[in-house]
């Protein structure tokens, strides 16, 4: 399992939160999302097929990108 803890800026309120939990959750092999709209910080939880880029592609896709420089 791998776990990564980063910023997305883009989380503006309680919405925000359950956009990125619901879409990045429906993903194939990623067991937890847990994002925080006060510290704008997202945490996931994934296992194959899932991996990095398939989560950042996804955030990208619905206009919450990771913070610059996070890989």
């Amino acid at each position: 399992m791998q776990t990564k803890t980063f910023e997305v800026p883009n989380i503006s309120c309680g919405h925000c939160v359950m956009t990125i939990q619901n879409e990045v959750s429906d993903l194939t092999g990623v067991s937890k999302v847990q994002a925080d709209e006060e510290t704008r910080m997202v945490t996931v939880e994934w296992d194959d097929p899932a991996t990095w880029e398939t989560i950042n592609d996804l955030l990208v896709e619905i206009n919450y990108p990771p913070a610059p420089g996070t890989n």
